[in-house]
């Protein structure tokens, strides 16, 4: 026995030990299969808990050193990622994390499989590719068996049927998924109390059998379902063994878990949706007669990858992104997914909030407001705030867990070296929000290159020319952004050779280097103190709604001068806990999403998908958020897929970037009686809050009172006339918030030089009333002339959205633009919804409005273009007007 057999008898001995406290496994029909011979042989075993593979592995590794099928995320872990190289695993992407971008990874794994198998090697292969969520197995119209066999027709195949599992902490059966770690915990701390050799033993039952009749050339479906009979004879009930012999009720059976169920009635699907979905469907399966009740897998014959591809074109024709393919298992699930009601079901998990999150502020003082830190640039706030209390913890996302500022610094610490080595003085950073974010950004900046936040949601053409305009040669993301963002049809082939993965890196840092950061985040910060960072703190676009993005500039000054400005208005303390969802490139995520908690000490909880509003609801709740800070589309979202007790901690609302709607003030109220929103205004250029309500006196509809950090002017926006409030026209600022002026750009000058100072033209038109009270009209560009009257469109879809866009409505049902004709523009209505065009006249008519605002179009699509921020492309919409009538 050579030296690596020596180590494999002791860690099978080990295993076998540590199994032996608390399973009592009974092994049937191994030594048959053993006696027909030990080479080419393919097992196929049910997976009732995570538990169950190592079982496998100890029963098998000895006579048959089978190598099994896994998800290289799941191995990748100290010492699990040893021993998965001792046992040689396969690894298997997971489909529903990664999509069908993994597709090909997928298939390229199971040949090389098959390729072992010829060889004589073995296999150990779960068909379903998941835990099971109750006693009994559903492969789901999986293909892995399938395309196996296909690839090796002439392997031996065991069928292994596992007992007495389901039921155990590692099993799915309390309806949610298992935490290893709790399990672990619980069952350590449970042999300490039993004398560790007098634990209750969980018996287990694990079945070989070599079926002489297995269809291994037949279809999938014959597969699959002679595999479902084979695990579903007299399954295990959810069993529940005590963990102490002192421990009161003996082993018994408890209810099975309740399988989550959509929300939602697949009847009030919209006609075109419920048309679009079925074209869709009948083409995937050559099926013209389509039921709402027909499941994707046993009646469609869709498998794994095709409802994974299913999946992306739902994300990517709706909008709405979904979780796991399993999910979908009828064509009425599909239907409901389109309209976004998959984000209410329950699949999604929360992993256990740590304590430290809940800790109240330093000094045990309530309510002490969030402090401005010292420095003039945003890593010497950072290292500022750090010291006030390196320990406490001020950032967390169910990715990282929570984050003291101390780990902040150690991850900065960690990552700087290989960041500096990059190519390029600006950075790209192409993340949603997270804790990561937030790392590679100070990281970036400590590394002294500029971050240049990445909107991906502009298209693969504005992508590359944003990219472009500004030199960065080399973007950090992550693998499994970009294989969505791939899923969803986005083409990153022109930029992809620029991708620095931020897995990569992570595996590049060696131990040596994480050692030493750790070490110093703790004695000394004197490398970081040391840095200058650049001028410019980050590069954001524009959103490109009405032009080609531009790139903003945005010095330390502007963004820590909006906070603090901000802070003046909102009242905020470091007791609250605000709510993260705003993506980076986004103005309101990178200022104060990210660097609320920083560099002022707002403890801030990332969620990476803002459209989930049911998940973000559930951490409001469990995270016992006070503050959020959404989009009103983005707030919609999370109203309607919330009850009041999930919104119970929160007391504001802050919410931007389009005028907020009367119906989501009402749900608001509704959901949240004891809470207020305060409507705010801002702008990219100007770091990016203007205008902002007071909390303590919010008024509806309006865009509060302007920060104290800026100048304004009103002018007319036809004659340059400067008007005194209470008026209404364009607003020009100046201040500490407002940028430089665009790289890279050669259009027409943003500023204007009035009254012996410099300003910048907002484009927008607003209102100023007698007590400093702003309301926002519209932007400049979104005001057309006709008859020698200013018409706003804006105030046209006011119109048209309250009197005929249902509440229940999801995502934007109408926009309004106007034809290219200068001369005699006409204006087209776009909706998803069936309006009449004199009906909808009328009713503008009736809001008092003349008839130069008469629609004299309805334009009817399946959905009213986004951008990635949730506004409206008007840009995209403009080009539908000039390739002609619709």
């Amino acid at each position: 026995m050579g030296r690596f057999g020596v180590v494999d008898f002791l860690l099978r001995c080990l295993a076998r030990f540590l199994l032996s406290l608390r399973y009592r496994i009974r092994v049937e029909g191994l030594d048959e299969v053993a006696r027909r011979g030990t080479r080419g042989v393919v097992f196929l075993p049910n997976h009732p808990a995570l538990i169950d593979p190592i079982i496998m592995t100890c029963l098998l590794h000895r006579r048959f050193r089978a190598r099994p099928l896994a998800d290289p995320d799941q191995i990748d872990r100290p010492l699990i990622r040893t021993l998965a190289r001792r046992v040689r695993v396969f690894p298997l992407p997971s489909l529903a994390r990664y999509g069908p971008g993994a597709r090909a990874a997928v298939e390229r794994t199971l040949a090389e499989a098959a390729a072992a198998i010829s060889r004589g090697e073995n296999l150990l292969l779960y068909p379903a590719g998941h835990n099971q969520h109750s006693r009994y197995e559903d492969l789901r119209g999986n293909s892995g068996v399938e395309t196996l066999l296909r690839g090796a027709p002439n392997a031996r195949v065991v069928l292994v049927r596992i007992r007495g599992l389901w039921g155990s902490g590692f099993s799915w059966a309390r309806g949610k998924p298992p935490s290893v770690a709790e399990t672990l915990q619980r069952g350590a701390l449970s042999l300490l109390l039993s004398g560790i050799f007098f634990a209750p033993r969980r018996n287990v039952i694990v079945e070989f059998i070599e079926p002489p009749d297995f269809p291994r050339r037949g279809s999938r479906d014959e597969i699959n379902n002679y595999l479902e009979r084979f695990y579903n004879t007299n399954p295990s009930p959810n069993t529940y063994v005590p963990y102490t012999p002192w421990e009161r009720g003996a082993t018994r059976e408890l209810p099975e878990p309740e399988p989550p169920r959509l929300r939602g009635d697949p009847r009030a699907v919209p006609a075109a949706t419920r048309e679009a979905v079925m074209r869709h469907l009948a083409s995937l399966t050559g099926r013209t007669e389509l039921r709402d009740a027909d499941h994707l897998a046993r009646d469609l014959g869709l498998d794994s990858i095709a409802r994974t591809e299913l999946l992306a074109w739902v994300e990517a024709e709706f909008g709405f992104p979904q979780g796991d393919a399993d999910a979908l298992e009828t064509v009425s699930d599909v239907l409901l997914a389109a309209c976004g009601e998959v984000a209410t079901s329950e699949f999604f998990t929360l992993k256990p909030i740590p304590a430290p999150w809940f800790s109240p502020s330093p000094g045990n003082r309530h309510d002490r407001p969030l402090s401005s830190p010292e420095g003039a640039t945003i890593t010497e706030a950072f290292l500022s705030q750090a010291r006030r209390n390196p320990g406490r913890v001020i950032v967390a996302d169910q990715m990282r867990g929570a984050r003291t500022y101390r780990d902040l610094v150690a991850a900065v610490l960690a990552l700087k070296p290989q960041i500096e080595r990059l190519e390029g003085e600006r950075l790209g950073i192409m993340l949603p929000a997270s804790v990561a974010a937030g790392v590679a950004y100070l990281t970036a900046l400590f590394a002294r290159k500029t971050p240049v936040m990445i909107n991906w949601t502009v298209g693969a053409r504005n992508l590359a020319y944003c990219l472009d305009s500004v030199g960065v040669r080399c973007v950090v993301t992550a693998a499994a952004l970009v294989s969505r963002l791939e899923a969803q049809g986005l083409d990153l082939s022109g930029i992809k050779d620029r991708f620095v993965f931020l897995e990569d890196i992570a595996r590049g840092t060696g131990f040596g280097t994480k050692l030493k950061a750790f070490l110093l985040s703790r004695l000394s910060w004197r490398s970081l103190d040391a840095v200058q960072p650049p001028e410019t703190a980050v590069v954001l676009f524009t959103s490109g709604s009405e032009t080609m993005p531009k790139a903003v500039p945005l010095t330390h000054t502007n963004m820590l001068e909006n906070l603090r400005s901000v802070l003046a208005l909102v009242p905020l303390s470091e007791d609250d806990r605000l709510v993260g969802l705003l993506p980076p490139f986004h103005a309101f995520g990178v200022t104060v999403t990210m660097l609320a908690p920083l560099c002022f000490g707002l403890r801030t909880v990332y969620h990476p998908n803002p459209t989930e509003g049911a998940v973000l609801a559930r951490i409001i709740e469990a995270y016992k958020a006070t503050v959020l800070v959404a989009t009103p589309t983005f707030l919609k979202g999370i109203l309607r897929s919330a009850v009041p007790e999930r919104l119970a901690t929160l007391r504001l609302a802050i919410t931007g970037a389009e005028k907020c709607p009367e119906g989501v003030y009402d749900a608001f109220a509704r959901l949240c009686p004891r809470a207020v929103i305060a409507e705010g205004y801002g702008i990219t250029e100007c770091s990016p809050v203007v205008t902002v309500n007071d909390p303590l006196a919010p008024r509806r509809g309006s865009i509060g009172k302007m920060l104290p950090v800026f100048e304004r002017l009103l002018v007319d926006p036809e004659t340059g006339r400067l008007l005194d409030p209470p008026a209404t026209g364009a607003l020009l600022l100046r201040g500490q918030c407002v940028f430089g002026g665009y790289l890279s750009y050669d259009g027409p000058s943003p500023f204007v030089q009035l009254a012996g100072k410099t300003w910048y033209r907002t484009g927008d038109i607003v209102s100023e009333d007698a007590e400093g009270v702003f309301t926002f009209r519209g932007r400049l560009k979104r005001f057309v002339k006709r008859g020698g009257e200013m018409i706003s469109l804006p105030a046209i879809e006011a119109v048209v959205r309250d009197r005929f866009v249902p509440e229940s409505e999801e995502g934007p049902a109408i926009a309004i633009e106007a034809t290219p004709d200068e001369a005699n523009p006409e204006l087209v209505l776009f909706t998803t919804l069936d309006l009449d065009r004199q009906a909808v006249n009328a009713a503008l008519r009736d809001a008092g409005l003349s008839p130069l605002h008469n629609v004299r179009r309805v334009v009817r699509l399946p959905e009213i273009p986004l951008l990635g921020t949730g506004k409206t492309d008007y840009r995209a919409l403009k080009a539908m007007l000039r390739e002609g009538p619709a």
